[in-house]
């Protein structure tokens, strides 16, 4: 009888714990990179909570008659590379979780995250 009841609530843990909502494939914190704009300003910009799998072309830097971005940041809880290209195309380069980042000579026009 307790070999009933063990197995019992194992199916039923199990399937509580696959049945649980997760983050819908989101890269949990902030990743940064900074740009400059036509009047050479600098301009920080973040993505909080970014989605995980897709390409994202960064839009302020997405054409090339504009400088690209640099100085990338990576505060999400999973690893993101990096392009230099738009569409997820050129050099790339990818950032640790938690702590990666780049310098301001690393060129960035867009990024994924894994």
């Amino acid at each position: 009888m307790r070999f009933r009841h063990a197995v019992a609530a194992t199916l039923g843990a199990l399937t509580l714990v696959l049945t649980m909502p997760t983050s819908a494939g989101a890269a949990v914190g902030a990743f940064s990179y900074q740009y400059d704009d036509m009047s050479r300003e600098r301009i920080t910009v973040e993505l909080i909570d970014p989605p995980s799998g897709p390409c994202i072309t960064l839009p302020e830097v997405a054409d090339d008659f504009v400088p690209p971005a640099h100085t990338p940041r990576n505060a999400t809880d999973g690893p993101a590379t990096v392009y230099s290209g738009a569409g997820c195309t050129g050099r790339q380069f990818t950032l640790r979780a938690h702590t990666g980042h780049g310098s301001e000579r690393l060129e960035v026009r867009s990024v994924i995250f894994h």
